[in-house]
């Protein structure tokens, strides 16, 4: 019989819940006690939803309070002595390395955040030491929500990190150097404890999840997976069976890897990605070895085409038999909203092209029952034959006049007029730009009384009028701090912006939104992406009212802030009908427009952030990435070419791992960076040194997501070792990113010492 399986569920809850139980936590209005059971509350409420819907194999361990791999750092005894030294509770340990802890004496700031492969979710890295031990809990988390849902009569798969991408995914803590793929050793033994008392708990089988198959491997990394896997086939039945799970890419590139897991029960495969793997995939596939298809999407909201998958179903049942097939999800659904049911504002036309995390563990099961036993879900598969073709006929799809413009797209616009040295020139005496020029990203405090008028705005409570004055005041004011602090490039701050994506998206054609459509980004932090479901356009320009005013009111440069192309794909719900490149270049479009409006009004210093460049990036090396990067690049210059010289073009980009694609970085051809680095070794702004980077970069100087507020002794250091790297004239002084989930006082902490630290060097290096 053909099982049907999910690999994660999402842990917010319908209304997000658990980020508003963790943010009273962490202001003190509820007690630990209380945010506990809460999560025990939502880990029930989901197990359930899962149960009722008819799902086979159902996750746990899945649930995570901050982050999945945070929690593995912790149960393994992980953590970085910084923390166990503070003497916290194993709570407040734990969110002192998400979002780092400044109350009561101590004063720790958060481990390193990473985009999980190449998607919109953050995890924490594993950050280990040369001296780096392991050690099991005392209780521990998976063995404990394994027995939870066991109590409430519902047996789970619990799910693990792997060994080897658990490793591969960490880094050497500052002031060490070890590989930390050579712990192996070290660590496996401990997995081994675990996985004997999940058995001893009656756990039966165990999803190990080792994505690090998706990438090209170092043969390190490659390499460690046979002894890991050989250290659970020695523990035979002392251990639950494994089912190794890989996602978000193919793995026929590291088929020399499968040989470690013969002993393991079975491998599941992403087939929404990369349907093509599957039959090289059951060739490798040993005589009793079950195979976990990933044929529900994860990462997308679109409901899944029921043919399409039954005939991929149908392969490997062919090869395989039915006992030896598991219909799944392709990934986690952690990276999709909670429930379609909560939409009731959606346009009838699209809403039943949808399909959010409750109502894809239904199409899994949907989908189990239909490759045997079509006639029981025959009202099922023609109602999804229906939504199908509705959605292929809608007219919503198709603009002649957006494919037009496109057509008449020419090389000449994505060049700016001449190159940097000549326009930063103009753009130094046009803006009167001084040595280690200071600004932020772009947003201030989303305080809750804008929140509140927002609200109003969108319910009709107050006038347009109304809204307009009070959005003037939250300018005035985010201008009259910037006075006070002595910035040099001003910000509006953005008290307009619901989310730097969704703004974007409610003023484009060929977009549509949802009500609480939530999806976790990081911790608490949640985004509702907007989805794109036809051909993009601009009716009408989309920030020029507030930045003309805020400049008009402004004694410095104020700076545009506007959302890159790229970064409105990637952070959007994309289509699955069209190219991603073609839906990026009509975004561009629609952007040229706005950056040359702009100009037009009198704002000279223009932002087009791309922080989800990186994110968007191919996971593997090859044709596949060359071509995306191509057509990224000429995304954001066909948006931001069309000024004159004297209009500075800045870009900002989360994260600096950017050794493997520095060449399109220096494409964009924009005239500032700023990136998110403050909690990356400054060691890795080499690379524009290596490159000979002409253009100038502001590396980012403290960490915007935990609210610590670093000392300017702190922001000193920092400094100097990024002058280790980059030229004085080069430098740019900045936060690692916007300011918007901050607290006034903190942002004003951090930001008065951030210019007192520019302003010394700019002293000491004026002087020499």
């Amino acid at each position: 019989m053909v099982q049907s399986s999910v690999l994660g569920f999402p842990r917010m809850g319908v209304l997000r819940d658990l980020k508003k139980a963790n943010e009273a936590y962490w202001a003190d209005k509820i007690s630990q006690e209380d945010l506990l059971a809460e999560g025990k509350r939502l880990r029930l409420a989901h197990w359930k939803i899962q149960k009722d819907a008819g799902v086979d194999v159902i996750p746990s361990n899945d649930f995570a309070h901050y982050d999945h791999v945070l929690d593995h750092i912790q149960f393994f005894n992980a953590v970085p002595e910084r923390y166990t030294s503070q003497k916290l509770s194993p709570l407040d340990e734990y969110f002192a390395m998400g979002r780092g802890h400044q109350k009561g004496g101590v004063d720790v700031p958060a481990l390193e955040m990473v985009k999980w492969f190449d998607s919109n979710y953050h995890y924490v890295k594993p950050t280990l030491q040369d001296n780096q031990t392991f050690s099991l809990v005392k209780d521990p988390k998976p063995v404990r929500e394994f027995l939870e849902a066991k109590e409430a009569g519902i047996q789970t798969r619990p799910v693990l990190v792997g060994p080897v991408s658990f490793l591969a995914l960490g880094k050497a803590d500052r002031g060490s150097s070890v590989d930390p793929i050579t712990l192996l050793d070290k660590l496996v033994p401990v997995y081994v404890e675990l996985l004997k008392a999940l058995k001893a708990a009656g756990a039966e089988s165990v999803q190990i999840d080792e994505p690090v198959l998706v990438f090209d491997l170092r043969p390190e990394v490659k390499a460690a997976f046979k002894p890991a896997y050989e250290a659970f086939a020695a523990a035979g039945a002392e251990i639950p069976s494994l089912v190794v799970a890989t996602y978000f890419g193919d793995i026929v590139h590291n088929f020399d890897v499968l040989p470690a897991f013969s002993a393991v029960k079975g491998l599941h495969v992403d087939l929404v990605r990369n349907p093509e793997q599957l039959e090289p995939v059951l060739k490798q596939l040993g005589p009793t070895q079950i195979l976990s298809a990933g044929v529900v999407d994860g990462r997308n909201i679109w409901k899944n085409n029921f043919q399409k998958s039954l005939g991929l179903l149908q392969t490997a049942i062919k090869a395989l038999g039915e006992d030896r097939v598991i219909v799944a999800t392709s990934s986690s659904l952690l990276h999709t909203p909670h429930t379609l049911a909560s939409e009731k504002k959606l346009p009838t036309d699209v809403y039943e092209w949808f399909s959010f995390a409750s109502e894809k563990v239904k199409e899994v099961a949907i989908l189990a029952k239909a490759v045997t036993q079509p006639e029981a879900v025959k009202a099922e598969l023609e109602a999804n034959a229906a939504a199908i073709k509705a959605r292929a006929e809608s007219k919503r799809t198709n603009d002649p006049k957006v494919k037009e413009r496109q057509a008449a797209v020419t090389p000449e616009q994505h060049i700016r007029q001449t190159p940097f040295d000549s326009r930063y020139a103009q753009q130094k005496k046009h803006l009167s730009l001084p040595l280690f020029p200071t600004t932020t990203i772009g947003s201030f405090p989303q305080t809750n009384e804008i929140r509140v008028q927002r609200n109003k705005f969108t319910k009709g409570d107050i006038t347009e009028a109304e809204y307009d004055d009070f959005i003037k005041k939250e300018i005035d004011l985010a201008i009259s701090i910037q006075d006070e602090l002595d910035l040099d490039v001003y910000v509006h701050g953005e008290p307009e912006r619901n989310d730097m994506v969704q703004y974007f998206g409610e003023r484009l054609q060929g977009y549509v939104f949802t009500t609480h459509a939530w999806v976790q980004s990081y911790g608490s932090r949640c985004v509702r992406p907007p989805i794109i479901v036809g051909d993009i356009s601009r009716p009408a320009p989309m920030t020029v009212k507030e930045s003309k005013y805020a400049a008009s009111v402004s004694k410095k440069p104020m700076k545009g802030m506007l959302t890159g192309p790229v970064t409105c794909l990637r952070w959007s719900f994309p289509r699955d009908d069209v190219h991603q490149s073609v839906q990026c270049q009509q975004l561009a479009l629609a952007l040229r427009d706005e950056v040359v409006d702009l100009e037009a009004n009198g704002i000279f210093v223009i932002q087009v952030d791309e922080p989800a460049l990186r994110e968007g990036l191919p996971l593997r090396k090859g044709s596949e990435r060359d071509a995306y990067l191509e057509w990224a690049v000429n995304s954001f210059k066909l948006a931001t070419a069309g000024v004159q010289d004297s209009t500075q073009i800045h870009s900002h980009f989360c994260y600096s791992e950017f050794q493997d694609f520095f060449h399109a970085i220096a494409a964009l051809d924009a005239d500032v960076l700023s990136i998110e680095n403050s909690k990356s070794d400054a060691k890795l702004l080499k690379v524009f040194i290596d490159e000979e980077y002409p253009r100038h970069i502001g590396p980012g100087v403290y960490d915007i997501h935990s609210p610590r507020i670093p000392s300017e002794e702190e922001i000193k250091q920092r400094i100097e070792e990024m002058l280790e790297f980059l030229k004085p004239e080069q430098l740019w002084i900045n936060p690692d990113c916007g300011l918007k989930t901050r607290k006034w006082d903190e942002v004003k902490g951090a930001l008065t010492h951030m210019v007192n630290a520019a302003k010394y060097f700019r002293a000491k290096y004026t002087k020499a």
